[in-house]
């Protein structure tokens, strides 16, 4: 399984939450506490910037690249999303590193899709036709970032995430694959974080997001890294950046988080048609 993070809030130099935490996600990339231990195969970096989303993947581990560090080292951005893969199958290549971009939409996953080979038939049919042309990658996460597109993304994100959980069912329960889809996935046209943690059965992969910086601060006012963050901000994590009690809430299973000026929404998720 991989690891990613994604941020929101005032503008914040990169390197601070990629690199700077004390378990920070090029740390999960080599040894990662929860799931697979090494998420050696590939990574990707997207923010957004003056002039939309950007995105930097490489096949190479995060660990090891030095214009990674380059990049969170002198870029700030008040939208971030980064990922380091552990394949299930399908070949380390740069189309296949999370964030996948369409437009201005970022999407990355962790999870995936149980006897993909026998259901991507099926799957890839049903994307727009227009849209068709724009998946460059081999991965289910790619896939079902261009189905939840083709089913409405761009006009309410949680329930075109929900008619794509359903249609991977279906498509499922019509293959003999009962339980096909675990998964978490973030999701952000730039201006909010749409986080899902959804399992057709069993337990679906771990997702915390941050506790209010504010309250951290005065509980650990030596705590450098988060010193760093503004009030404002929130992060959503497959794996905690640090072992400080408090620092990080578990989000609930079947269900999903939207972070965004005000408040951050947790409600309940499932499939819809």
């Amino acid at each position: 399984m991989c690891r990613w993070l994604a941020y929101y809030g005032p503008d914040l130099i990169m390197r601070e939450i990629l690199v700077d935490m004390p378990h920070s996600l090029i740390d999960q990339s080599l040894k990662a506490n929860l799931g697979s231990v090494t998420n050696a195969d590939g990574f990707g970096l997207g923010w957004y910037g003056a002039a939309g989303a950007a995105v930097y993947r490489n096949t190479s581990p995060a660990w090891s690249d030095g214009n990674l560090r380059e990049i969170a080292g002198s870029v700030a951005s008040r939208l971030f999303l980064a990922h380091v893969r552990a394949s299930t199958g399908t070949p380390v290549q740069q189309t296949n590193c999370h964030p996948f971009r369409h437009g201005d939409w970022l999407w990355m996953h962790n999870g995936q899709v149980a006897e993909f080979p026998l259901l991507k038939r099926d799957l890839l049919l049903a994307v727009d036709p227009a849209l068709f042309p724009s998946i460059l990658g081999s991965t289910d996460s790619e896939l079902l970032f261009y189905l939840a597109l083709t089913f409405g993304l761009d006009d309410d994100p949680p329930a075109a995430v929900a008619r794509m959980v359903r249609f991977v069912a279906d498509c499922g329960a019509r293959h003999g694959v009962p339980a096909p889809l675990k998964a978490t996935i973030a999701v952000s046209d730039g201006n909010a974080i749409w986080a899902f943690r959804y399992a057709d059965r069993g337990r679906p992969p771990t997702l915390y997001r941050s506790a209010d910086p504010r309250t951290l601060r005065a509980l650990y006012p030596e705590g450098e890294a988060w010193n760093a963050v503004a009030a404002e901000a929130s992060l959503v994590v497959s794996e905690p950046l640090d072992d400080l009690p408090g620092s990080w809430l578990e989000i609930p299973e079947q269900s999903y988080l939207c972070v965004r000026s005000g408040p951050d929404v947790v409600r309940p998720f499932g499939p819809a048609g």
